[in-house]
């Protein structure tokens, strides 16, 4: 088989999953590259199974939750598949103490889709960290950063403050995305700033999206939790991906306050929309600054009142200038997987 064989990207799972529509701009941008690189979508394992050929060089971004109803599973499917191709993965959402009672569950499925597979990415090294503190220090996936799909950031709306400090929060609602503390953190703010004799009204945390499945509950508890603070919290529900879009762009302070990030799509989706988002500050964030200079405000969980007060009086804090660069994208994404497939052993 030459150097530059193709591979196939298999793309699995649903339109509307992160890690399927990331896997699918991937697979795109590497197309774009290099037209001999195929790309199907699949939503199970006998479709993907069907798509692949005999040896076939083939990759996949995945997490757990796409591949089987339950770890096991997931793993059960990955090994089927892998002795059907030469399969590589770029796993997402890697095992962590958080996990709770899937801890271990989670940690013996990860290693069997190591141990299946020709080889392994992630996304950052913050993960490559998770894999040796969780996995086995012996694993060395390769690292390939989440890419944008734009290069510099966009004209953006002027900067306008609205009368509330209103807390924009993207994505689905679930335990430790930080509603809760961005709630309190606003309630706070807002009572600073009446102090100081701003004339500003109420606390509001706005979540961008639906509830997570099976997380209804948890909206009930947060509009419970603003009763209580003097504060509201308001849900939009499903967005289609041009509403979302338009969505991000709202007056507003952009927030991103995960407890246990693994890698984030997310803090993309406010840099491509001209923003310039609050991030809880962790190891995966500290990294992403660095590759990306001026696009996030870090910020430590008890600062965060303080930092709300600030972007409600300089609206201007939370937008990039249009033309930021915030490369690396999708293209540079690609181009170091195509680089990355290449070089594989045979």
């Amino acid at each position: 088989m030459p150097t530059d064989a193709p591979t196939l990207c298999l793309v699995w799972g649903p339109a509307g999953h992160g890690v399927t529509d990331y896997g699918a701009d991937v697979a795109a941008a590497a197309h774009r590259l290099d037209a001999s690189t195929r790309v199907v979508a699949v939503t199970d394992l006998e479709a993907a199974l069907r798509a692949v050929g005999d040896g076939e060089r083939v990759h996949l971004h995945a997490t757990d939750r796409l591949l089987g109803s339950s770890l096991e599973d997931a793993a059960d499917a990955v090994e089927t598949l892998s002795r059907s191709c030469r399969l590589s993965l770029t796993l997402h959402d890697l095992p962590q103490h958080s996990d709770g009672d899937k801890y271990d569950r989670r940690v013996a499925a990860y290693r069997r889709f190591f141990h299946a597979v020709t080889a392994v990415a992630v996304n950052s090294a913050h993960e490559l960290s998770l894999v040796a503190e969780h996995l086995d220090p012996g694993l060395r996936p390769a690292v390939i950063p989440l890419g944008t799909r734009v290069p510099v950031a966009p004209d953006s709306p002027a900067a306008t403050a609205p009368a509330d400090l209103i807390v924009l929060i993207a994505g689905f609602v679930y335990p430790g995305k930080g509603h809760e503390v961005a709630l309190r953190a606003a309630a706070a703010a807002v009572t600073s700033l009446r102090a100081g004799g701003h004339p500003v009204g109420d606390a509001v945390v706005r979540a961008l999206g639906s509830a997570s499945p099976g997380h209804d509950g948890d909206v009930d508890a947060l509009e419970r939790l603003a009763d209580d603070l003097g504060a509201r919290f308001e849900i939009s529900g499903f967005l289609d991906d041009d509403e979302f879009a338009r969505r991000l762009r709202d007056p507003g302070i952009p927030v991103a306050a995960h407890e246990h990030v693994s890698a984030s799509r997310s803090m993309l989706d406010w840099m491509e929309a001209g923003r310039r988002p609050l991030i809880v500050r962790s190891r995966y964030s500290d990294e992403m600054d660095r590759l990306r200079p001026g696009t996030s405000t870090l910020f430590d969980p008890p600062e965060l009142a303080d930092r709300l007060t600030a972007a409600w009086r300089d609206p201007r804090t939370t937008r990039l200038a249009p033309g930021h660069p915030l490369r690396p994208d999708l293209t540079d994404t690609a181009a170091s997987y195509l680089t990355w497939w290449r070089g594989m052993s045979r």
